[in-house]
């Protein structure tokens, strides 16, 4: 097969385009024919060794994380797929012409639903499903603030947190705001000014995908006993709120959730937009364009 492969630690530039042994399925395995990959900040995080104290790579690697295609082969003991099958998976080793998922954490695309946006879609929507539901354990009635609410995984957390009832002020950009509060917000606030976050009343919990300076301020809003969720790890001073609940997560798998959220994105409940697709052998161009930053997903395609 062919495949984006990364030989040592480095920029973009790094990845290679080049042959690579096809995958075989072991017992309750899958094999993917790969039509669609989501780009996601991991990606580059891996590829330039920032998080090689926690996950480290061996070369010669293969990165990525979310994938959609068809079923190509079944691994011993799989009768949940056929082959042809139209799936989507939070997985590894995605930027390849084929790749294995796990059967347990494979799941089928929805009908209507083009590979692209599948691709897009696994893991943002468990990212920001778990920081809502497992981290920051949002109820009913309760006032959270959520940062990023336009990024992929804000969009997916302020989904969930609707979902359960609870009320949402999003942390954007200035220019972000209106955008924010026609995604179902009750307000929204400017997270890079100090004033707007001095005026915030006492919230329920945080939950949030940016980190750095605005979640030090922002955890000093959240009432004794409240809860600041987080994708990036805690606040530089979480130590001195002892009365907060500081919870990290990082995102499983979780099929049945996966298929939730690509039926509301089908049925045009929740939107994630798509910046740009591009070929699996400019997967270098594809991380440098998406580690730049921005509202909308890079996708690949073999």
């Amino acid at each position: 097969m062919k495949a984006s492969v990364l030989h040592e630690y480095g920029p973009a530039s790094n990845l290679k385009y080049e042959e690579f042994p096809d995958p075989k399925p072991g017992p309750g395995e899958v094999l993917v024919r790969v039509q669609a990959v989501s780009l996601n900040p991991i990606d580059w995080k891996l590829r330039s060794g920032a998080a090689k104290a926690i996950f480290p790579l061996t070369f010669p690697a293969i990165l990525g994380r979310d994938v959609a295609g068809t079923v190509r082969e079944l691994g011993e003991g799989v009768k949940d797929f056929a082959v042809g099958d139209r799936v989507f998976a939070l997985a590894n080793r995605t930027y390849a012409e084929l790749c294995i998922v796990k059967s347990s954490e494979l799941a089928r695309i929805p009908d209507k639903l083009d590979m692209t946006t599948a691709a897009a879609i696994p893991l943002v929507a468990l990212t920001g499903d778990q920081l809502i539901r497992k981290a920051t354990k949002v109820q009913a009635g309760q006032t959270i603030l959520l940062t990023g609410a336009l990024g992929s995984v804000g969009r997916c957390a302020l989904f969930a947190a609707l979902e359960i009832g609870a009320h949402v002020i999003a942390g954007v950009r200035k220019q972000q705001i209106h955008d924010a509060m026609d995604l179902g917000a009750i307000a929204a606030i400017d997270i890079n000014d100090d004033v707007s976050i001095a005026s915030l009343g006492t919230l329920d919990a945080v939950a949030d995908t940016v980190g750095g300076a605005s979640a030090t301020k922002l955890i000093d809003k959240v009432k004794p006993g409240g809860i600041f969720g987080t994708v990036l790890g805690p606040p530089s001073n979480a130590a001195l709120h002892p009365t907060v609940t500081v919870n990290h997560i990082m995102a499983t798998p979780d099929p049945t959730t996966v298929v939730h959220y690509a039926e509301a994105v089908r049925d045009g409940k929740l939107k994630l937009p798509i910046d740009r697709i591009l070929p699996l052998s400019q997967a270098a161009e594809a991380q440098t364009v998406a580690e730049k930053g921005g509202i909308g997903k890079v996708i690949l395609t073999p």
